[in-house]
């Protein structure tokens, strides 16, 4: 009963039908915003109006659509997935691989005319076709009058190893969902911060006990104030907080330390600094009026107890200066870094306070994915390795010889006519 099962786990239809359903969950999961607040989907997918007139939030949160690659369910059909190869390759492909290396003799013709080519022959030089033989990489046994050839037995170990690193592959995904996580973080410059807003992590997921510190952020622009890059410099501690690494990263080229990736997300702009002329600090907050096309912070500073006379401060980039205007909209200029502006109270702006976005992330998977790929890259290659064999049954009168190929079979018949040619 057992045996049956797994002939039936093991079948290419069954596996097939499987790899499809994934497929098709996958394709689900794109559409399917992963990981986000509940206010999302019941915006986007309201009970009223449901996508695909089925699909409301409630269906999302019931069945775990939010964070489908994470449910039991399609980490269950993964698993037979994997199952099914594994399998596959016990009771298939490992059989057909013994068999392949045994040498099978044949003794009748009934079984040459089986063959995909044969041909008699009344005169042939065993002796000379044993060379062609050797030449072209066949292994040759021989029982008195019986001979068997073989070559490219390395093709049927391709298909093995494809199934190996496909289940590598399925493992790697697995051990990624189930161990890693991910996180963001908007930290101010000069700041510290440990890994707490964490909003996408498995069953098994272990955080660090460490604390990163923003070092400094700067952007760099290109003519127009279109921003080209931005960077961080961040220092990573220990427990102590001492400093064990320090990296500038940008956007594309993350921190790695111990498996986990620090990526520059985005950045922000919190607040203005400034001394006033009884070298007293004061700060005041900016706030992101969301232009689409370019990144605009206001805030608005009184000069008077009455709060009702002042002016407003406009910045829209991070190149050390921001811009003036009274209370009824006037330009008054430009204020740089430590230049002081003159009203009932001088002000003089000391720092423009930038925020830094991370997002940290560790993927524990992504070695064995990598290496089931590459295993796959390479095997694949291998595959397309013909296996060859070559029989042949020398009689008093005459000497019949055949052959069969795996693939590749005008290249096999061409080039079994021309090793007999050669032997005559």
């Amino acid at each position: 009963m057992l045996r049956k099962i797994f002939k039936i786990i093991a079948n290419l239809r069954f596996a097939i039908i499987i790899l499809l359903i994934i497929g098709c969950i996958s394709i689900l999961g794109t559409i399917i915003e992963q990981d986000q607040n509940i206010e999302i989907y019941k915006s986007n997918y309201p009970l009223t109006n449901p996508l695909f007139g089925f699909l409301s939030w409630t269906i999302i949160l019931n069945f775990g659509l939010d964070h489908l690659y994470k449910t039991w369910w399609f980490l269950s059909l993964i698993f037979i997935f994997g199952l099914s190869l594994f399998i596959c390759t016990i009771l298939q492909q490992f059989p057909a691989f013994k068999i392949a290396r045994r040498s099978q003799f044949f003794r009748t013709i009934v079984q040459f005319q089986q063959l995909r080519i044969y041909k008699k022959l009344k005169q042939i030089k065993l002796s000379k076709l044993f060379v062609k033989l050797k030449d072209k990489h066949y292994s040759i046994f021989q029982q008195k009058n019986i001979i068997y050839c073989y070559q490219g037995l390395i093709g049927r170990i391709g298909p093995i190893l494809v199934h190996v690193s496909m289940i590598l592959i399925l493992l790697g995904t697995i051990f990624t969902s189930l161990a890693g996580f991910n996180g963001q973080e908007i930290v101010p410059k000069t700041e510290t911060f440990y890994i707490q807003n964490i909003f996408s992590n498995g069953r098994l997921s272990q955080f660090p006990k460490l604390s990163t510190r923003i070092n400094d952020f700067w952007i760099l622009y290109k003519d127009q104030n279109i921003v080209n890059q931005f960077y961080s410099n961040i220092s990573i501690l220990n427990v102590d907080g001492e400093e064990i690494k320090n990296r500038t990263l940008f956007v594309n080229s993350p921190i790695k330390y111990r498996g986990i990736d620090f990526y520059q997300t985005n950045w922000n702009l919190i607040g203005l600094r400034f001394n006033l002329a009884n070298d007293k600090l004061i700060q005041y907050p900016l706030i992101n009026l969301n232009n689409k096309s370019n990144k605009i912070w206001l805030t608005w500073i009184s000069n008077r107890d009455q709060l009702n006379m002042g002016f407003s401060i406009l910045v829209d980039n991070l190149q050390g200066y921001c811009s003036i205007y009274n209370n009824t909209g006037q330009f008054l200029g430009n204020l740089e870094l430590n230049e002081q502006f003159s009203s009932a109270l001088p002000y003089t702006l000391i720092d423009i306070i930038n925020a830094d976005g991370l997002q940290i992330k560790t993927d524990p998977g992504i070695p064995i994915i990598y290496f089931g790929f590459f295993l796959l890259m390479l095997t694949t290659i291998v595959s397309y390795k013909s296996y060859s064999q070559i029989w042949i049954l020398k009689n008093d009168s005459n000497t019949i010889i055949g052959g069969n190929t795996s693939r590749a079979i005008f290249e096999f018949e061409f080039e079994f006519f021309k090793i007999l040619k050669q032997t005559y």
